[in-house]
């Protein structure tokens, strides 16, 4: 098992109370947190605004860490969970991806989704098609990304991109190339985009609905004629950990006062991240007991969120030293 850790961007309200100027040291100071603590991966949003509900509050811009980050670690592997494809056009995030490739040394992991935040797409003035128009860019926005990143002039004719002669270089540095995250769990669509390009998966639900899923996939990859165990499966986890019962309602009151300087209804959003399928809450024993029903479903990648992290990594080393050698 592998563990990836999110660096905190703000997205999730998690610089509330913290000066801007010291928004980047913050974030940098963790993820270099993670790295000694031997999270193999660091991750970030690809939202602009907030939530659970747009505030003023800041949300810094994915690919625009995913470079200060590059130039600021040693050996962390770097990624977002994910990318929306309909913000950037595939042959310029190929080239941004593919700079950030050789800045870091090549240690970019390529997360990629078809979109799903409507009222944010809206807001900054993109379309948002139905989803079968979303996901069927997203089938031709990765041909176009493994083109240009192996390609040396790339040419794409498709239903909703084309392009003609496209150069990209610097290559990345990764050989063949950067590896492919496909984020989301849609059945007849993304599963099937996931088995014809992924090296990895990113979905969740219950772990039932996670194995389903899995054996979805393997359909899929039946039929295309790839090999399923090449396909690395994921699942992020919002995380409230503490030593004793009395550390975790430390933690939620803590929350709630962080909440409630910008929500009128902080609880919501308590009850958004770690009330619901995709959170893990207790103790360490708690949480490997709740993790090991996912890696028993065939879970090989987990992903964690720890909302405290820009103030305290205490919930980041708990979770490394108690946690972590369990699935090791």
């Amino acid at each position: 098992m592998q563990f990836g850790a999110f660096t905190p961007q703000g997205w999730r309200l998690d610089l509330v109370g913290i000066d801007t100027s010291e928004h980047w040291t913050t974030m940098v100071d963790v993820t270099r947190k993670a790295e000694s603590l031997g999270f193999a991966s660091a991750w970030v949003y690809d939202h602009f605004h907030t939530v659970p509900e747009p505030t003023q509050e800041v949300t810094y811009e994915a690919w625009t860490l995913m470079a200060a980050l590059a130039a600021s670690t040693e050996s962390i592997r770097l990624g977002q969970m994910c990318t929306c494809n309909g913000y950037r056009h595939p042959s310029y995030l190929a080239k941004v991806a593919a700079s950030i490739d050789v800045i870091s040394g090549g240690r970019v992991e390529m997360g990629i989704g078809g979109g799903w935040y409507e009222h944010e797409y809206l807001a900054y003035g993109y379309d948002f098609p139905k989803p079968s128009v979303r996901l069927g860019e997203l089938d031709e926005a990765i041909q176009i990304m493994r083109s240009m990143w192996t390609d040396e002039q790339a040419t794409f004719t498709g239903r909703y991109y084309s392009i003609d002669g496209a150069i990209c270089q610097p290559k990345p540095i990764q050989d063949p190339m950067i590896p492919l995250w496909v984020a989301g769990g849609g059945e007849q669509l993304t599963l099937r985009t996931a088995a014809r390009y992924a090296d990895y998966t990113n979905f969740g639900g219950t772990p039932e609905t996670f194995a389903h899923k899995s054996s979805v996939l393997e359909r899929h990859c039946e039929n295309v004629d790839r090999d399923y165990g090449d396909i690395t499966r994921s699942v992020n986890f919002n995380v409230l950990i503490g030593s004793t019962e009395s550390a975790l309602e430390s933690e939620l009151t803590r929350l709630r006062t962080q909440f409630g300087t910008v929500l009128k209804e902080p609880q919501n959003a308590i009850d958004r991240l770690y009330g619901d399928i995709g959170s893990a809450r207790g103790t360490p024993d708690q949480i490997i007991e709740q993790l090991k029903m996912y890696e028993d479903a065939g879970m090989e990648y987990a992903i964690i969120y720890f909302a405290d992290a820009a103030y305290t990594t205490d919930s980041m080393e708990l979770f490394a030293s108690d946690v972590m050698p369990a699935f090791m």
